[in-house]
């Protein structure tokens, strides 16, 4: 059966599609509506569709640490809004992701995490210090497993468990 849509059947159901995808896009929170970057703080800022500001630091997103004002400058969201891209440092951001505290990748994470507990600072080295009068770090505690028969404990320490 050959079945064929007039032109007119065919531009109906692009303007029918298109209000849905405006509905759609209102109604979703996690869309961008537009973004820019905030050389004072020094914060990529978006508005979503549902009139919210969310804002984070440059630093922090995979692609953008290094970058100067301008290139942060020239961000730009997708038709979508769901996403984020920046065109002279190849760098591309999902908005959904952002908004869950994901700036990269997760190998990109789990080194944002290692340079998070590096970090030196006074309150760091003072609460080391006041350890340190308490008689240094504390201890973890003993686990204690039973055997096969139950009637025999044996204590192991953490440092046993170790592989």
């Amino acid at each position: 059966m050959n079945r064929r849509l007039s032109d007119e059947k065919i531009l109906a159901q692009i303007a029918e599609a298109r209000a849905r995808g405006k509905h759609t896009a209102a109604a979703d929170p996690t869309r961008a509506k537009r973004a820019r970057y905030d050389s004072q703080q020094k914060l990529i800022v978006i508005e979503l569709t549902n009139g919210a500001f969310f804002g984070f630091p440059a630093k922090l997103a995979q692609g953008l640490r290094g970058a100067t004002p301008e290139e942060l400058s020239l961000v730009e969201v997708s038709p979508s809004g769901l996403g984020l891209h920046w065109e002279k440092l190849d760098a591309d951001l999902s908005v959904p992701a952002l908004l869950q505290g994901m700036f990269g990748t997760k190998s990109w994470m789990r080194q944002l995490g290692r340079t998070g507990g590096s970090v030196r600072s006074e309150a760091k080295a003072r609460a080391a210090r006041l350890n340190g009068l308490k008689g240094g770090r504390p201890r973890r505690p003993s686990v204690t497993s039973k055997s096969t028969a139950g009637s025999n404990k044996a204590k192991v320490s953490a440092a046993d468990l170790r592989v």
